[in-house]
């Protein structure tokens, strides 16, 4: 009967043991980062504290095109219509003209683009060329 009792007594102070190895890590580092309670006085309030949806910027007004890298938009192929300074006119293969701002910023792969190039270009929102090949 003491042989029993030390076996489960010993099995307690193991399980007590791998317990606290587990929970000190996830203790220490809630202790270094507390996280404030939330008192909101509306479950909008509460649910808008909550939300994951990422913050936007809203897209440059008609005309205005990005000048800086950013987050890529889309991806648009084509022929070069048209370069003006900074700006190109592609005309993509369903015949849109869509207007890229190609800067220091762009990564340009295969040299340096012309009239009647065949490109492929990733860019923003609002028009800037993040690369073009």
């Amino acid at each position: 009967m003491k042989d029993e009792g030390k076996t489960i007594l010993s099995i307690m102070v193991a399980t007590l043991a791998i317990s606290a190895l587990i929970t000190a890590p996830v203790m220490a580092k809630s202790l270094k980062n507390p996280k404030k309670p939330a008192s909101h006085s509306s479950a909008a309030a509460a649910a808008e504290a909550t939300s994951s949806v990422p913050d936007t910027l809203p897209a440059p007004k008609v005309g205005h095109l990005d000048t800086k890298p950013g987050p890529a938009w889309k991806t648009v192929g084509g022929t070069v219509k048209h370069i003006k300074g900074d700006t190109y006119t592609v005309e993509d293969y369903e015949g849109n003209q869509v207007q890229l701002y190609v800067g220091q910023g762009t990564k340009q792969l295969r040299g340096n683009k012309k009239v009647g190039d065949t490109v492929r270009a990733e860019i923003t929102r609002g028009g800037f060329a993040n690369s073009i090949q």
